[in-house]
């Protein structure tokens, strides 16, 4: 009698590759006074929003004077600094933990739009920016003008807006050499991101046109117009060749 065998699925030989782990966030010291927590992975609003929830639980514990939300990361100052590298690494195993337990904040801001006059003597690097991109001036500005920012966080100077989701086609590299004062108002290109600035001041970016919209009053509370979280949409008012 003869006997037939079913064919049995074939072994898998190699075994199955593991997912690479995940990347971790980065601590260090800023002398003496603060930490400086930084995410890991690229600039997103998804890690911006666990930037923002981790800001506000921080800012409750003891150990911190303040929590400054940046762009992917987070400046925490210390009330006093830790008296022992080991008391800084419990603090530092915290902070991890914290971050891999953090969600994104839905923070419902404000939306703020900005009328903004393109090139002109308030935009003097627009020819810089189409050089560059190899775009007109009305594409640069429809671009530009097209979405709706996210602003990230404030820095660099009191009422001063990191915005996040400027269209890549319009990214342009920063000055070589910094101009030493633009004004107050001057909607400039930084590499990948826009922002505007809130005073007159030094600055590396390509200024591509200006607002007259009022950042910063310290006669105001709060004296900035915008928080993490609000939203900007720039209106094109004219464009100047």
């Amino acid at each position: 009698m003869s006997t037939t065998t079913t064919p049995r699925t074939a072994r898998k030989t190699s075994a199955a590759k593991s997912a690479p782990p995940k990347p971790a966030a980065s601590i260090s010291l800023l002398g003496t006074t603060a930490l400086l927590f930084e995410a890991p992975g690229e600039l997103e609003l998804a890690s911006q929003k666990r930037i923002w929830a981790l800001a506000r639980e921080t800012q409750a514990w003891p150990e911190f004077r303040e929590s400054v939300p940046g762009m992917n990361n987070l400046m925490l100052t210390f009330v006093r600094p830790p008296r022992s590298t080991s008391a800084l690494e419990e603090l530092e195993a915290r902070l991890h933990k914290a971050w891999d337990a953090a969600v994104e904040l839905p923070i419902e801001g404000r939306l703020i739009e900005l009328p903004v006059v393109y090139g002109g003597e308030g935009g003097p690097h627009m020819a810089d920016v189409i050089a560059h991109t190899g775009l007109s001036a009305e594409e640069i500005v429809a671009l530009h003008s097209a979405p709706t920012y996210p602003v990230y966080a404030l820095g660099s100077h009191p009422g001063y807006c990191y915005l996040g989701g400027m269209d890549p086609r319009i990214a342009t590299p920063r000055r070589k050499v910094p101009v030493l004062s633009i004004p107050g108002g001057a909607v400039s290109i930084g590499g990948a991101q826009t922002g505007v600035s809130a005073s007159a001041g030094p600055s590396g970016w390509n200024t591509i046109g200006s607002t007259a919209m009022s950042f910063f009053d310290p006669t105001q509370d709060p004296p900035v117009l915008l928080q993490p979280g609000d939203m900007i949409r720039f209106r094109v008012e004219r464009i100047v060749k």
